[in-house]
């Protein structure tokens, strides 16, 4: 799906559109049907009028520092493609570690897909459906329109069912708990 991105400031007072195109993809060959896409980003407390930085374009990071911003579109193939025969980890690996640095930190190697960030986390379901783990084990099944709003928690992503699905992720960039 060619998604637009339109971009809109407030320049001299008026509304206007600075920009308008396609919205980025950021689609992994290791593992087919994931698109983890940053969408856009702001430092903290971004200036009014719009200063024109895409704080996540110009980052070498796709999370946010405390006080920013991340806008991400992902689409999560079914988890059976991670168990299909061609499947390989190493590559698929080396692919998260190149395509999402600073979040790729975030995941643990022994238990595949538990991560958690310094974020607080707002996530929609925009197509499909998806389940999110939580620590305890506990499965939230989610389904198209449901939101989640997450704080720094340790969870994953899995799509135990046959279609793919998209959600969009607002991440704010928290303070790490103090040691």
């Amino acid at each position: 799906m060619n998604s637009k991105l339109i971009i809109v400031d407030n320049r001299g007072g008026k509304s206007r559109v600075v920009s308008e195109g396609q919205q980025p993809s950021n689609a992994f060959s290791s593992v087919p049907g994931f698109d983890p896409a940053v969408i856009w980003g702001t430092a903290a407390a971004p200036p009014l009028p719009w200063d024109r930085i895409d704080v996540a374009a110009a980052s070498s990071s796709v999370m946010p520092d405390a006080g920013g911003t991340r806008l991400w579109k992902v689409t999560f193939p079914p988890d059976s493609v991670m168990a299909s025969p061609g499947f390989d980890p190493a590559q698929a690996g080396a692919e998260y570690s190149q395509r999402l640095p600073g979040l790729i930190e975030h995941f643990e190697a022994d238990n595949p897909g538990m991560h958690t960030t310094p974020t607080i986390d707002y996530d929609i379901v925009l197509e499909g459906e998806i389940t999110l783990e939580l620590d305890d084990g506990k499965m939230i099944e989610l389904k198209q329109g449901d939101v989640v709003v997450q704080f720094g928690t340790r969870h994953a992503w899995r799509n135990r069912g046959e279609k793919p699905a998209t959600l969009i992720f607002v991440l704010i960039g928290a303070s790490p708990p103090a040691s």
